[in-house]
């Protein structure tokens, strides 16, 4: 059993890496758009995960945050990318500017100041 265990462990590892590489190639073959657009929505997804694979949290955990902002575009519809803290911190809900994306991959938004 210790066998098919391990396959099963690096199956799923192979397929996530696809994966990755999949949406890489995706991002990387898309254009480039700017486009006008408003922050509608921003939001974290904190996750904890115990160090040193101990499942009781005796060593610790590791926190990660990922920081979430939605954008609403002219037609309407929503855009919603992972961006850094930096970015996250400088945008707030409301803010009226030029989105600039790749596939799914956020490259940054310049806010309009009136």
């Amino acid at each position: 059993m210790p066998g098919f265990f391990s396959l099963a462990v690096l199956v799923i590892f192979l397929l996530a890496v696809v994966s990755i590489v999949r949406q890489w190639v995706q991002n990387n073959n898309s254009p480039r758009l700017t486009v006008e657009a408003v922050v509608i929505s921003r939001h974290t997804h904190t996750t904890q995960q115990p160090m040193a694979g101990d499942p009781t949290g005796a060593h610790g955990f590791h926190t990660t945050i990922d920081c979430v902002v939605t954008f609403e575009v002219e037609s309407g519809d929503r855009l919603k990318f992972s961006v850094s803290g930096r970015e996250y911190k400088a945008l707030s809900e409301g803010d009226r500017g030029r989105l600039t994306f790749q596939g799914t991959r956020y490259l940054g938004f310049e806010p309009q100041y009136q």
